[in-house]
């Protein structure tokens, strides 16, 4: 029997990932830049065009949403870690698409190595 450690190793050792510096990159050249985090984490702060798909919906959002059908399409992902985000990639790898990249760390690794964030305003009570 398996535990989500033991499948998250089994898909890294299948995709690619990049560290922040090196995803950076990857991400300005991306087609598609996917936050594959729960709703409120990604309401929470995101990198600048992310585009949420929960990880539990990704196959189906992919499958119902013809921008993001072309499997040529370069893809960059993350979650908070980089758990989800490699059994994502796995996910697409295994749907068609060939050019798929997950971020090292994830929002984490990125957010500590300085990197840019969309955060929400706090409101103003003035």
């Amino acid at each position: 029997m398996k535990t989500a450690h033991d499948l998250v190793v089994a898909a890294k050792a299948r995709i690619r990932e990049l560290p922040p510096d090196q995803a950076e990159a990857a991400v300005a050249q991306a087609d598609v830049l996917l936050d594959v985090r729960e709703a409120d984490e990604y309401a929470a702060g995101h990198l600048p065009g992310a585009l949420h798909v929960s990880r539990g919906m990704l196959e189906f959002k992919l499958s119902a949403t013809p921008a993001l059908a072309e499997r040529g399409q370069k893809v960059v992902l993350y979650c908070k870690s980089s758990g989800r985000a490699a059994l994502a990639a796995v996910a697409l790898q295994e749907m068609g698409y060939t050019d798929v990249v997950s971020i090292a760390g994830g929002y984490d690794a990125w957010v500590a190595a300085g990197k840019p964030v969309v955060r929400p305003e706090a409101p103003a009570f003035d």
